[in-house]
């Protein structure tokens, strides 16, 4: 890349600072459970491992909300919880971060949790052996979609709304439409990351999603740049989206149509790749904030592509800062 662009793309995180953004999705309480393997189970034939440490991490949709308290703008966070003691540990993970967090209880509904369980074998970074996902897929009640819709109306002036959608049960199809349609309404950026379901968030300003969700809603295989290129206008299409629909690649980068033309935003060449989980939230914070301040969509796609490579050189969900971001660039 030039070097005047690299220039505009460090200008741009510069500009990140003091963005406003709504996070509506589906909060997560990342569970790690690490031990040694010590021996073999005489059970079954599987490592028993002697715990070393247990850790709670704010997942799911407060990802994204993490990421963009990192890189300096400010956040609103809406989630639901459960009644259970989970809640609290999720509660305590982001008053330490400092995030502006609208947790409303449903006591019919557990705290969505994600339990990791990692062996240490000697191994600089802890090895994934097992997780476990206590979940809910049943749709939210009218009343609680009602509570959220009148957090949403107090949306401060330039604010724009990030739905982070982990399809369990929060964002509704009634409750996308009442919020894209409010923020059609009053001239918002809505940012989506969804995970499939892509049908109803049509009307947004920008949808992300990945290769595999894009060859599900298009019941096709997507494998060669043109085949990508007519995937991401085709899906723009059908959503008649006002700003650009991404698919993320993973290595492959990013195709992203922004209702002119089809480009493709490479990754910049990372060595050691040791986890991707949050790889997708940290993306879709930073094409949001990247907009926010005034860049072109291939500017937030190509910005969003250093950042996922910094997170990917982490073991969980990490944020990176804008100095990483900048030093990246510049490397």
């Amino acid at each position: 890349m030039p070097n005047k662009e690299h220039q505009e793309l460090v200008s741009l995180i510069e500009q990140l600072p003091g963005k406003r953004v709504l996070v509506i999705g589906d909060v997560i309480l990342d569970e790690y459970i690490i031990g040694r393997a010590r021996r073999m189970s005489r059970e079954a034939p599987i490592p028993v491992l002697e715990q070393t440490e247990r850790r709670y991490i704010a997942g799911g949709a407060a990802n994204p909300a993490m990421t963009l308290h990192t890189l300096g703008a400010i956040p609103r966070l809406i989630g639901i919880v459960g009644d259970d003691v989970q809640r609290t540990s999720l509660q305590e993970c982001l008053q330490l971060a400092e995030i502006d967090a609208h947790l409303l209880m449903d006591a019919t509904r557990p705290t969505l949790v994600k339990t990791r369980i990692l062996a240490t074998m000697g191994l600089r970074f802890p090895q994934q052996v097992a997780r476990i996902d206590t979940l809910s897929r049943t749709e939210i009640t009218p009343h609680l979609q009602c509570e959220i819709m009148q957090i949403v109306y107090t949306s401060k002036t330039g604010e724009s709304v990030l739905l982070s959608d982990y399809l369990c049960g929060l964002l509704t199809p009634a409750l996308v439409k009442a919020i894209i349609s409010y923020c059609q309404q009053h001239d918002i950026l809505v940012a989506v990351d969804a995970q499939g379901e892509l049908d109803k968030y049509a009307g947004a300003t920008l949808v992300k999603c990945n290769a595999n969700e894009a060859s599900a809603y298009l019941m096709t295989e997507l494998r060669s740049n043109a085949e990508f290129e007519q995937a991401v206008h085709t899906i723009y299409q059908k959503l008649k989206l006002s700003g650009a629909m991404v698919i993320t690649r993973g290595a492959d980068g990013a195709t992203v149509f922004d209702g002119r033309s089809v480009t493709h935003c490479p990754s910049p060449d990372v060595q050691d790749v040791f986890d991707t989980v949050g790889a997708g939230d940290t993306a879709i914070a930073v094409m949001t904030l990247a907009k926010m301040a005034g860049a072109t969509f291939i500017q937030a796609v190509t910005l969003a592509n250093y950042a996922s490579g910094i997170v990917v050189q982490h073991v969980g969900n990490y944020a990176p800062t804008q100095r990483e971001l900048s030093d990246a660039i510049r490397d």
